[in-house]
C-alpha cells in the first residue's frame, strides 16, 4: 500500500501552523490550536473519516480567531494534497447524510483539482460558545483552495447551532473517507477521462 501521509509547516507574521495527516489512519488526533469548539469539530472529521491529524496552531487569538481558523484550512488543505499524490485508484467521489437529534446536514465532494465551494447553511445564532459560526465558511474555503477539491455542503433542518456543526463535519469526514477511499477496480487507474486531476 503507498504511504499517503504529509506534514506542512506553514508560518506568516498572524500565524504559525503545523499539520500532520494519515489517511491511512485510524481516527487518531490530536490539537493545540486555543480553539476549544473548532478542535471539538476536527475530531468529527478524523473519527469519521479514519484520518489521522495532528495540528499544532499558535495565532493572534487576542485579536479574533479569524487567521487561525483561516490558516488551518489553508494548512489542511496543503496537507490533504500531498498526502493524496496522484489521486490514482481512489474512488474520487465521496458523500454522505448525518443526522444528530433534529438537524441533517448533507456533504458531496469531487477530488477534482478543481477548487469550489457551495455552502448553504443557515446557523440559527451566530456563536457556538465563544466561536464565531461565521469562521466555519473561512475553513472550508481554505481548505478547498488549497486541497484542490469541489465540495458542496447544506444543512437540510435543525434548530441547535451544535447539532447543525456536527453534522457538517461528520459528514465532511465520511465523505472525504469515501472519496480517497481505493477502488480495487481502479488500481493504478486515475479516475478522469481527460486524464488528469
Amino acid at each position: 500500500m503507498i504511504e499517503r501521509t504529509a506534514c506542512v509547516n506553514r508560518s506568516t507574521l498572524e500565524t504559525q501552523i503545523t499539520v500532520t495527516i494519515n489517511l491511512e489512519g485510524t481516527g487518531c488526533s490530536q490539537f493545540d490550536t486555543g480553539i476549544p469548539f473548532l478542535e471539538h469539530m476536527l475530531e468529527q472529521i478524523t473519527r469519521h473519516g479514519l484520518i489521522d491529524l495532528t495540528i499544532q496552531a499558535q495565532g493572534d487569538l487576542h485579536i479574533d480567531a479569524h487567521h487561525t481558523v483561516e490558516d488551518i484550512g489553508i494548512t489542511l488543505g496543503q496537507a490533504f494534497a500531498q498526502a493524496l499524490n496522484d489521486k490514482k485508484g481512489i474512488q474520487r467521489y465521496g458523500y454522505a447524510y448525518v443526522p444528530l437529534d433534529e438537524a441533517l446536514s448533507r456533504v458531496v465532494l469531487d477530488c477534482s483539482g478543481r477548487s469550489g465551494l457551495v455552502y448553504q447553511v443557515t446557523f440559527p445564532r451566530a456563536h457556538i460558545g465563544e466561536f464565531d459560526v461565521d469562521l466555519f465558511y473561512e475553513f472550508f474555503q481554505a481548505f478547498v483552495n488549497h486541497a484542490q477539491i469541489t465540495l458542496h455542503i447544506e444543512n437540510l433542518y435543525g434548530r441547535n447551532a451544535h447539532h447543525i456543526s456536527e453534522t457538517i463535519f461528520k459528514a465532511f469526514g465520511r465523505a472525504l473517507r469515501m472519496a480517497i477511499t481505493p477502488d480495487p477496480r481502479m488500481q493504478n487507474i486515475l479516475p478522469s477521462t481527460k486524464g488528469s486531476l
